[in-house]
């Protein structure tokens, strides 16, 4: 939940941004911090980049958990948490981490450590997700895993 804030807070944007603001903002972002415009004044470049490189990364990760992106995505991830099972799943900084047998991976955000204790000593992972994970988090989709 920290990031999202922070992330939020950067960009200037609150949680009801569309995408299409939210573009608009990371563009205009961009184009004050791009270390091109920084030829002659090397510490400038250089702090440029790395406002850039926070500013992409914020962006992007405010894309996957925009309401937009979610409602695009809504048949996939309603498809996943219903008919595939839990692969697998981790736990790192409150965010819990779900590979699903179909390959499909999402992280679910502000996830309390006590939260994941009680999936890791549930009967079934799955089941446990149905009822105290899915619908009750901030998520987004992470990655396809690799077919084995």
């Amino acid at each position: 939940m920290k990031r999202i804030i922070e992330y939020r807070k950067l960009l200037g944007v609150d949680k009801n941004v569309t995408l299409k603001e939210l573009k608009t903002i990371y563009r205009n972002s961009m184009k004050d911090s791009h270390p091109d415009k920084f030829v002659d004044d090397e510490a400038g470049k250089i702090e440029a980049e790395e406002k850039s490189k926070t500013v992409i990364e914020a962006y992007h990760f405010l894309v996957s958990i925009n309401k937009e992106t979610h409602e695009k995505l809504n048949d996939e991830y309603t498809d996943t948490i219903s008919n595939s099972i839990i692969h697998d799943f981790y736990f790192d900084k409150q965010v819990l981490t779900i590979i699903h047998l179909n390959g499909m991976t999402y992280e679910y955000i502000g996830v309390q450590k006590n939260t994941y204790v009680k999936m890791v000593n549930a009967d079934s992972a799955t089941r446990f997700a149905k009822r105290h994970i899915y619908g009750k988090f901030i998520f987004r989709k992470s990655a396809k895993a690799t077919e084995e």
